[in-house]
């Protein structure tokens, strides 16, 4: 099936007989519907998957507990059990809308709907994902939609610090960082820079790590054996953010690095909904962890990465 210049198949995809391939020819990404919603594989035709893939998991259906199969997930915040943990070992509902493939599926221990529309540029190594969850129960949920993408192990992530201004020409605070009782600052896996973030994935590792913050630069970039994956997203300056005020959140351990995006915290009334777009741009790019070599080669990609295109929605 050919719409524009995209291709569009079911194939087979790590024992899921039923999974959707998207490519435009530069790029490609597979959706199983045999669970999830999830986005399994994204990467270059023919190239590494950038999403963590796990062995033990792969091709399994319904399972009563909750399986991490990586790839991109839509959860929801706070973090907190059974909840969050909602089994998706069932088939998804699929449609497709013009050139978007929308991905549906219920957590009925939750009543939350939970939907994905998919976007793959025809013309460039971009993909708009669009997230939403409906309430469905009888009563309000107070909740953050929360996307988790799961990276393949080897890997760097890079958060941008805010813009560096002297004492005392700005007194006020610039955002919050927010630790977890397992956070080890002193952890060799982090770099604590002037002007960026980064935590490096070891699968030599023993321990877990993970922070949050409040990213008004509205962009984070996974880097892994020459390629970038660069997510674009919306932060809205009047919205109160789960986990003490995080609209990103990153997490490793010695399998994969999770790059996590929140959108605003709301109250959902019985069939209200709420939306967290991202935006991913694929890039072919050696760059080193110095500030000056970011700045130089993986900045100009972030901010030319799906600006403008997204923000908050609700309703």
């Amino acid at each position: 099936m050919n719409q524009a210049a995209l291709t569009i198949e079911t194939i087979e995809y790590g024992g899921w007989p039923n999974c959707i391939r998207v490519s435009n020819g530069e790029i490609e990404l597979v959706a199983t519907t045999d669970i999830g919603p999830r986005i399994i594989r994204l990467g270059f035709v023919g190239g590494q998957n950038l999403f963590k893939n796990y062995a033990d998991t792969l091709g399994r259906t319904g399972d009563t507990e909750w399986h991490n199969y990586g790839g991109h997930r839509l959860w929801h915040a706070p973090e907190v059990f059974p909840r969050t943990y909602a089994p998706d070992n069932d088939p998804v509902e699929y449609v497709w809308e013009g050139t978007t493939l929308v991905l549906r599926n219920s957590e009925r221990e939750n009543a939350l709907d939970k939907e994905m529309r998919v976007t793959l540029s025809p013309t460039s190594p971009c993909v708009e994902v669009a997230h939403r969850i409906v309430n469905r129960g009888p009563w309000p949920v107070d909740l953050a939609p929360w996307t988790l993408s799961v990276m393949a192990p080897g890997g760097r992530a890079v958060y941008p610090q805010e813009d560096f201004r002297p004492h005392p020409d700005v007194l006020a605070p610039a955002r919050p960082l927010v630790l977890w009782h397992f956070t080890d600052m002193s952890d060799p896996r982090w770099t604590w820079g002037r002007r960026y973030i980064q935590l490096r994935q070891d699968p030599a590792a023993i321990t877990k790590q993970k922070v949050g913050f409040l990213n008004r630069q509205g962009w984070a970039a996974y880097l892994l054996k020459g390629e970038a994956l660069i997510f674009r997203y919306a932060d809205d300056p009047g919205a109160t953010y789960a986990d003490m005020g995080c609209n990103t959140e990153t997490y490793t351990d010695p399998d994969m690095l999770e790059v996590e995006t929140l959108g605003p915290w709301t109250k959902l009334k019985p069939g209200d909904g709420v939306g967290h777009d991202e935006f991913w741009t694929l890039a072919k790019l050696e760059c080193g962890p110095s500030d000056a070599e970011i700045d130089e080669k993986l900045l100009p990609l972030a901010l030319a990465a799906g600006r403008d295109r997204h923000g908050p929605r609700r309703g």
